[in-house]
């Protein structure tokens, strides 16, 4: 395209850069520009927002975060704390061009590896995470035909929720959510982030990004779940459980709540979002009756040999995650921001 140029994004920018993400088939909740400050002003990492324009109009976006740690490694990622990401193009000349840009930008930074992360394939040339799937699936637009499209076993589970008199509200800010967020990372052995992450996602997302808390009749928190509005999908994307959960059918009871919520607004599409093979989350909502899609994690590596491979199902962090399981909890909420913020 003739006088189509690549250059970072500036503040003035913002408007038109999410009225292109809101326009175009390819672009995400997480390619929206609230996420640059975010990961800058909460972890401090450095980003560098790419946008392809001709004539000043933007033809297509990639924002980049660059994360560096000596234990683990320098990276250029689309996006960090992010399950999709990658470029968002119109035109086949605007994403060669980022792509180029990207890819320059990677040497210039002397990073281990740049990273895509997409729900469609791009560079298949590139090595690859086959780690990660997504689960999508309809909202009906009649609340009962959700309810009886959930397989028997699961809907047996929300129902006995409803007996158990399981009531949903909406939070205005993150207290009860952090709570049991946290409470339930430290059970698993996982760092958490910190919840000044989870304020700013409310402060920049505002109506977009939502708590749902779940209670006992007694107002006893069990579960909570915050998630992301995009176009007309819903997409839980953190959520917490408390031990009482489980008995009290707690999880499934906070994802119907979210799904009858979300068709009583005239959401259509239901993003249970990214989970990896091979676990408990991937399991849940299979019997959910979603189907995985295979996500494309795509790395063009500098200085790193192999594609990384930090996530709790590698073997070599067993005996962290059992040490991080018996810290009392305000001593794992200090340290597992300073951990966690490279781990995205």
């Amino acid at each position: 395209m003739s006088g189509l140029v690549v250059r970072g994004m500036l503040s003035t920018d913002s408007e038109q850069w999410d009225a292109f993400v809101a326009s175009c088939p390819e672009a995400t909740f997480f390619h929206r520009s609230g996420w640059k400050p975010i990961i800058e002003g909460c972890f401090g990492h450095r980003t560098h927002y790419l946008l392809a324009e001709a004539d000043g109009v933007i033809q297509g976006i990639l924002p980049l975060a660059q994360t560096r740690h000596p234990l683990f490694g320098h990276t250029l990622s689309s996006l960090p704390f992010c399950v999709y990401g990658g470029i968002a193009a119109e035109k086949e000349a605007a994403r060669t061009l980022l792509d180029e840009s990207a890819q320059r930008l990677a040497r210039d930074l002397d990073v281990d590896y740049l990273e895509y992360r997409q729900r469609e394939p791009f560079h298949t040339d590139w090595p690859n995470k086959d780690l990660y799937v997504t689960f999508r699936k309809a909202i009906d637009p009649d609340i009962e035909q959700n309810m009886k499209n959930i397989p028997r076993k699961q809907r047996a589970m929300v129902r006995s929720g409803i007996k158990h008199g399981l009531m949903s509200v909406i939070d205005d800010n993150v207290d009860r959510f952090f709570a049991v967020f946290s409470d339930n990372m430290l059970r698993h052995g996982t760092p958490a982030l910190p919840k000044k992450y989870f304020a700013e996602l409310k402060s920049v997302f505002k109506e977009d990004c939502e708590v749902l808390t779940v209670t006992m009749p007694t107002g006893e928190v069990v579960s909570s779940v915050l998630s992301f509005y995009f176009r007309d999908e819903v997409l839980p994307y953190y959520a917490g459980d408390t031990v009482l959960a489980r008995s009290l059918a707690g999880n499934d009871f906070k994802y119907w709540e979210l799904m009858r919520r979300a068709c009583e607004r005239g959401y259509r599409v239901f993003d249970y979002g990214r989970s990896k093979r091979g676990t408990g989350s991937f399991d849940f909502k299979k019997n959910w009756g979603f189907e995985p899609t295979p996500l494309h994690y795509e790395y063009q590596l500098h200085r790193a040999k192999r594609v990384p491979d930090q996530n709790p199902l590698n073997p070599k962090y067993r005996l962290f995650i059992k040490a991080w399981q018996k810290l009392p909890m305000p001593v794992a909420n200090f340290l597992g921001p300073h951990i966690v913020k490279y781990l995205g």
